[in-house]
């Protein structure tokens, strides 16, 4: 019996911790720091005002977030979710809840035109629109402001949400809609907006949580609004029929369907060449860094002057198997590796020379110092030289893409909350 269905079968819940109009979430005996999430049978629009039962659909919407958020986490986003349970359920980190939805915009439509006459449907947004809704059904989720959001001084799992949480959250949003839209991309699909939620987790981490499947966003295919396959098709039903909802249903499935396809195998490779066996712990650090984002790396020993014939050898295996590759050149003193590989390759190619105390200068500057025609670039630092060569590929890979987006998000938000630490 698999671990998932080991642990499956010994998960119990406990009590009810609250009920949506689509989910409900229940403790875990014994385990105070998630909670089980349960899907249900139920489409509702217009805070609820329709609403209906879709057989079917708590298996269809599990799948879809349980991908999505595979996903984020896969890149890099730090989300609540931990696995999937079974067909309709599962497992997150016991969030305390932000009362707020987040909404991120690339093509303006639906209720921003009616809060924005005269801007025209389909007006595109760059930067993104970013909007926030408080959570209250009785008066509509009212739109709110920054300043509003600030000056509530909401008090969520300990944490009190001021300028720091919202913008980080803010920037957080961007960032899961930029990568999930690159995702669509790939599909022929265009992302139009979608809407999140945040959590504070018991150790008071802010993260992305509750779910993300059909009814989150607006996903035209080839961007054409007439083929949307979300719950706008259930909105617009003047008329709640079976074969409506079965239409809405089939909708649902195919997106389902289709995110499975978010996490593919790179498309690419770092080839590390290095001009002695003595540079092998500067490439691992390359090799480990490039690893770290997505990139498969592999190491050669090979020199430029010493075996000019094998160096290009070298270069021509990998060149004629078609598969997309940096080459990084690993080559102190006089760096003929770099130079040679890039004269004799169309690929991109990397320096990334082992520097020494006593004549690091001069190692460099050979690095540099190159003749007219060539293009390798030279990057010191071993994180630098993967991460060169994976913004190389993140031009056509997607999930490479994400993991380079997440990492910047990362940084940036351990950047943002050094700050308040240090001013607070």
């Amino acid at each position: 019996m698999s671990e998932f269905i080991r642990m499956a079968s010994t998960l119990k819940t406990g009590a009810l911790i609250i009920e949506g109009k689509t989910k409900k979430i229940h403790e875990i005996v014994g385990d105070p720091d998630h909670v089980m999430m349960i899907a249900k049978d139920r489409i509702t629009a217009g805070d609820g005002v329709k609403a209906n039962d879709m057989e079917g659909k708590s298996v269809i919407s599990t799948a879809t977030t349980v991908k999505i958020f595979e996903y984020l986490n896969e890149v890099g986003i730090k989300t609540h979710y931990v696995r999937q349970h079974d067909g309709i359920s599962l497992i997150a980190k016991k969030c305390d809840m932000i009362p707020i939805e987040w909404v991120s915009r690339r093509f303006a439509t639906g209720s921003f035109l009616k809060r924005n006459p005269g801007v025209k449907e389909g007006y595109c947004f760059t930067p993104l629109k970013l909007e926030t809704f408080y959570k209250d059904d009785a008066n509509h989720d009212p739109q709110w402001s920054d300043e509003q959001l600030i000056c509530a001084e909401l008090v969520v799992g300990g944490l009190q949400i001021g300028r720091t949480e919202v913008e980080i959250m803010h920037k957080t949003t961007a960032c899961i809609f930029e990568v999930l839209e690159r995702a669509w991309a790939t599909l022929g699909c265009s992302l139009i907006d979608m809407k999140v939620e945040y959590g504070v987790t018991s150790e008071g981490e802010l993260v992305l949580a509750d779910v993300i499947d059909s009814d989150s966003w607006r996903l035209w295919p080839e961007g054409d609004k007439r083929k949307m396959v979300d719950k706008q098709v259930y909105r617009n039903l003047t008329v709640v029929t079976p074969e409506a909802l079965e239409n809405v249903k089939q909708n649902f499935k195919k997106v389902a369907e289709l995110v499975k396809n978010f996490l593919r195998p790179p498309s690419g490779q770092a080839v590390i060449m290095m001009g002695s066996p003595s540079d092998i712990d500067h490439c691992f650090k390359i090799r480990d860094a490039c690893e770290k984002l997505g990139v498969p790396a592999i190491l050669r020993v090979t020199s430029a002057h010493k075996g000019t014939d094998e160096s290009l050898n070298i270069v021509s295996q990998y060149e004629g198997h078609s598969q997309p590759t940096v080459f990084i050149a690993v080559a102190g003193m006089s760096n003929g590796l770099g130079p040679v590989t890039s004269g004799n390759s169309a690929s991109p190619v990397i320096n990334c020379p082992p520097v020494t105390p006593d004549w690091g200068r001069e190692d460099i500057w050979s690095s540099l110092r190159t003749p007219s025609g060539l293009g390798c670039t030279t990057v010191l630092s071993p994180g630098g030289a993967a991460l060169a060569a994976a913004q190389i590929f993140g031009l056509t890979d997607h999930v490479i893409w994400s993991r380079l987006k997440a990492k910047q998000l990362n940084t940036w938000v351990d950047l943002k909350q050094a700050d308040k630490k240090i001013t607070s």
